[in-house]
């Protein structure tokens, strides 16, 4: 309606001789002519469906009132309206062409029977109107891939703050599983062998209640630390664990095997090589594994014995565990106990610290645990003193006489 109007101001002036001298008179523009501006402008209403096809519509109505000596000041703005959604839709260099080709287009239009003259009235406007949507174009172009890509930005921080939250629920499931299934293994044993002892050796039942007490009380210290960082992650308690307590690493190995053995289940521990301070998942891994593979031999090996050794390489800690037990009664229960979540952790956590882990029956019988964790630039071997050598309360068990055994 605007370019309609504006047309036919232009061919009806109240002071025509204030515009059209110097030999040059008003063109007569008869009223079917303003339909090609009126068409010029109503394709408009789909140029953001069919840019390409719109400018192209749009300008050939342009030329088509131009060529017969119109005055188009009006009518050359509506295709620079469809080239600013052709700039906002392509390619800089693509957009450029097609301003061109449109620009060229008008002006050769426009030129030969301009009633204001050869280069007067919109022929020189026809460049700055195109070079003006073009510019308009383009900055709202870049202004919607700015903000396309700030809102990609966010996205992308919020599916990494989503991945770090389901990774650490994963870490912390870990954590709670390896500490209950172990301490309530445990207490599930020796409360067995309380129960029998009660009635047959009463005076005998002290020990295994003491057990149960330890085990309890160390599962219940390891609770108490994963909830206390729960906790000050979610801003509440301000309590911390018990800074005077160790970080589950090797370095509780014999307090481990003390507490699996006062389970009933007789251990030795052998560690090979330079012992040296360890990257602290390396050092947290190594130590669920064992923990993991010595509570399914409490619960599934029945009467047996169990190895646990510990090879300090050069590059990579060679961590495995062994039990004599009688293994599980079929080939079914096998692998519903190899595809069980106390397997599936240990490959996690073998996983998480770069390593490789391989977890399956012996063929003589019993059950093996193997794992394999690069050590990487881990800090340089602490100062020791030679191990001294003890005896586990297994000694059919007991380790080489070249061997450390503790």
């Amino acid at each position: 309606m605007v370019a309609l109007l504006a047309a036919y101001g232009e061919a009806h002036p109240t002071n025509p001789s204030a515009y059209f001298t110097n030999g040059h008179h008003l063109p007569h523009t008869p009223a079917p002519a303003l339909l090609l501006v009126v068409l010029g402008g109503v394709v408009l209403a789909w140029r953001n469906r069919y840019p390409r096809i719109v400018l192209c519509v749009a300008t050939a109505a342009v030329v088509a009132y131009s060529l017969p000596g119109y005055v188009n000041g009006a009518a050359v703005l509506l295709p620079a309206i469809a080239l600013v959604t052709i700039a906002t839709r392509f390619r800089v260099r693509v957009s450029v062409a097609w301003a061109l080709a449109v620009t060229l287009v008008l002006m050769a239009a426009t030129e030969p029977s301009n009633p204001l003259g050869t280069d007067a009235g919109s022929f020189w406007l026809i460049p700055a109107d195109n070079a003006v949507a073009l510019f308009v174009g383009i900055a709202i172009a870049n202004r919607s891939y700015v903000h396309s890509a700030r809102v990609q930005e966010a996205r992308q921080a919020a599916l990494d703050a989503q991945r770090s939250v389901d990774e650490e629920r994963l870490r912390i499931a870990r954590e709670l599983h390896d500490v209950v299934a172990h301490t309530m293994a445990t207490i599930t044993v020796q409360a067995a062998a309380a129960s029998q002892l009660l009635r047959d050796r009463p005076e005998e039942a002290a020990a295994s209640l003491q057990a149960i007490r330890a085990a309890s009380k160390d599962g219940l210290r390891e609770l108490r630390a994963i909830l206390d960082v729960l906790r000050s992650a979610s801003g509440g308690s301000e309590e911390t664990a018990d800074p005077t307590q160790p970080t589950p690493g090797l370095a509780r190995l014999d307090a481990l095997a003390e507490g699996v053995r006062a389970a009933g289940l007789p251990v030795t521990v052998t560690v090979t090589g330079q012992p040296r301070a360890l990257p602290a998942i390396t050092d947290l891994s190594a130590f669920r594994i064992v923990q993991e593979a010595l509570t399914n031999a409490i619960r599934h090996a029945g009467p047996a014995a169990a190895a646990v050794t510990a090879d300090y390489g050069p590059d990579e800690l060679h961590v495995e565990i062994t039990d004599t037990g009688r293994g599980l009664a079929s080939s079914a229960a096998t692998a519903a106990y190899v595809a069980g979540h106390g397997l599936r952790g240990m490959r996690e956590r073998a996983t998480a610290a770069g390593g490789t882990i391989d977890v399956g029956p012996l063929p003589g019988g019993g059950f093996r645990v193997a794992a394999r964790l690069p050590l990487g630039h881990s800090p340089a071997p602490a100062e020791t003193t030679a191990p001294a050598e003890t005896t586990a309360p297994d000694t059919a068990n007991s380790s080489t006489p070249q061997e450390a055994t503790r």
